[in-house]
């Protein structure tokens, strides 16, 4: 374990190589696409005080994570190796979404009558489809730019302040861009219902990153201290289309 943190500061030299990494990126597409294949569109509800029933996206509970690993990425390893998890990411939810078109439209051979329940499971639409993936997509960039920036900006203070902050952002755009997308004008789904789910999910994805604010901060000071690294952008590219830059300038720990 590696008991001095480096400042790594992106710019000059090429940077150290990565023990978890890879870790950390599987960990992250893993949720990703479980969350995009569990609970993406159903919707649920609580029962507020007064019998209220309080609607949300069922896949609030778990997605949220996805971006705490975004945050973790992004603090640690720098926002081009972030880049690069969620354009991984992406490729992957194209991936899955293609292989469940082509399995749910395979005929089903005799005497199995699983189809309509599969159909219901995997068959999403490709409205659906288009708009988890437009919503990660915008989200997730935003997400790991605003971290990154911020971080420059209070010279690696206020841990807290960036993972919250980012997850506003980022969470906001996410759900702003899916329910819309995918729900708007279909049956089952009234306005004030989808409007409902945006905000609820805005507001429980920016509670749960806030209550697992501790978590985050150990995961972050683990993998700082075994990587031996702390990378700040300072000589970043943010385009989500830059190639990732192979240089970093090593500063005063």
């Amino acid at each position: 374990m590696a008991n001095v943190v480096q400042r790594i500061e992106t710019g000059r030299q090429p940077p150290p190589a990565f023990r978890y990494y890879d870790l950390v990126m599987a960990a992250f597409v893993a949720i990703l696409l479980l969350s995009n294949i569990i609970g993406a569109a159903k919707p649920s509800y609580v029962t507020l005080p007064g019998g209220t029933e309080w609607s949300f996206g069922a896949g609030v509970l778990f997605f949220p994570i996805s971006y705490i690993i975004g945050d973790i990425l992004t603090e640690v390893y720098g926002y081009a190796r972030a880049r690069r998890v969620i354009w991984t990411g992406f490729a992957a939810l194209a991936f899955m979404a293609v292989m469940a078109w082509v399995v749910v439209a395979l005929p089903p051979a005799a005497g199995w009558n699983g189809q309509e329940a599969y159909e219901l499971v995997f068959g999403n639409s490709w409205r659906i489809v288009l708009a988890s993936m437009a919503a990660f997509w915008a989200g997730e960039f935003a997400n790991s730019f605003v971290l990154a920036r911020m971080k420059v900006w209070t010279r690696g203070k206020a841990l807290w302040a960036r993972t919250i902050g980012s997850t506003v952002v980022g969470q906001g755009l996410d759900s702003l861009i899916f329910y819309p997308l995918a729900f708007w004008g279909l049956a089952g789904w009234p306005v004030e219902l989808i409007w409902q789910v945006v905000l609820s999910q805005w507001l429980i994805k920016t509670a749960w990153e806030a209550l697992l604010t501790p978590v985050t901060y150990l995961a972050i000071g683990a993998l700082k201290r075994r990587e031996g690294v702390d990378v700040y952008d300072t000589g970043t590219d943010f385009s989500p289309f830059a190639r990732s830059r192979r240089d970093c300038r090593p500063g005063a720990a």
